[in-house]
């Protein structure tokens, strides 16, 4: 998702990544931070006095209700953020990479749902890389998303992120120039 994010922001679209203004929510002084305390307890807490999103990860992703609770306290702070960056974008085309866009109210901001898969064993092997968890940790995160057949169903446009990043690429620019054609007056940033 993030390779393609960045690819249309380098075409010019304006891009909002929803997991780091979550992560943002919960930090020290943030809105979501007491309410995370509170509902799941100081043991959640680094010694550096943030909440430790490994020690809380590993509670949600095995918890269906833990991670509703923690959704009910997120959500709303990342859709008041959204609402802000959105509203102050001066570019005609703004992109929001959203782990649970489909999961959250998010999609109805939306004109658009572009939807990028992978295989399970590549989503495995990228989380396990990029996130340093373990196979049973990265499985439990593929676990806590909509399967991919519900995904394809609800997607405008699917990107396959399987290939090398010459193919990615070609399937975003030209769904970019797909939806820039409808734009008669757009004008790149």
């Amino acid at each position: 998702k993030s390779v393609v994010r960045k690819m249309l922001e380098h075409l010019g679209a304006y891009g909002i990544d929803a997991d780091v203004l979550s992560h943002r929510a919960i930090m020290k002084s943030s809105p979501g931070y007491q309410p995370v305390i509170d509902t799941f307890g100081q043991w959640v807490l680094g010694t550096n006095g943030e909440i430790d999103r490994s020690k809380l990860g590993e509670l949600v992703f095995n918890n269906p209700d833990a991670m509703m609770r923690l959704e009910t306290i997120i959500h709303p702070l990342v859709r008041q953020a959204l609402d802000v960056l959105v509203n102050r974008a001066r570019h005609r085309i703004i992109v929001i990479e959203a782990i649970k866009l489909l999961e959250s109210d998010i999609h109805n901001m939306c004109d658009q749902v572009w939807v990028t898969m992978s295989s399970s064993e590549l989503q495995l092997e990228r989380l396990i890389e990029k996130r340093d968890l373990t196979h049973r940790e990265a499985q439990n995160r593929i676990n806590a998303q909509l399967p991919a057949t519900a995904k394809l169903t609800k997607a405008d446009v699917v990107i396959e992120n399987d290939g090398s990043f010459e193919k990615t690429w070609k399937q975003v620019y030209d769904a970019w120039q797909a939806i820039t054609q409808e734009e008669p007056d757009f004008e790149p940033a």
